[in-house]
């Protein structure tokens, strides 16, 4: 039996028991080719639109910079860290969302000072980041 995969399916076999009452394939015909071409053709279309708004985003994103405020000792070392949820947020206030899965950390932050952080909206689409970390101000009592 000949199949034409509508989907990309991890499984192998299984055409009358999983692929084709799934409708993940269907059979090999003239009329279901013209219909696979039709559908291949839409889903490129929507896929370079998808591709040229993540670009507009991308730039915008490039051009962005955010700050955080976290606690840290006299030498600039946190207490804790700046991880990508932090970095997401920050971004998000700032009227870029972005997931906290497109931001790449090697490691978490952990020092006062300027990182330039990978924003990644898919395998194709990167760009850097400026992420200033900088010292949070703690209320200091007053001495009588």
């Amino acid at each position: 039996m000949e199949l034409l995969l509508k989907k990309n399916v991890d499984r192998e076999g299984y055409a009358r028991n999983y692929l084709l009452p799934k409708g993940l394939a269907t059979t090999v015909s003239p009329a279901n080719l013209k219909l696979i071409e039709k559908e291949k053709i839409r889903m490129e279309l929507q896929l370079k639109e998808e591709m040229e708004r993540l670009q507009g985003v991308l730039e915008k994103i490039s051009a962005a910079s955010c700050t955080i405020r976290a606690k840290a000792n006299e030498e600039g070392r946190l207490f804790g860290s700046v991880t990508a949820v932090h970095i997401a947020d920050a971004l998000a206030k700032e009227g870029y969302p972005v997931d906290k899965e497109t931001v790449i950390l090697d490691s978490p932050i952990k020092v006062c000072g300027e990182f330039d952080v990978t924003i990644a909206l898919n395998l194709e689409l990167q760009t850097k980041c400026k992420v200033v970390v900088i010292k949070e101000e703690m209320d200091q009592p007053e001495k009588a």
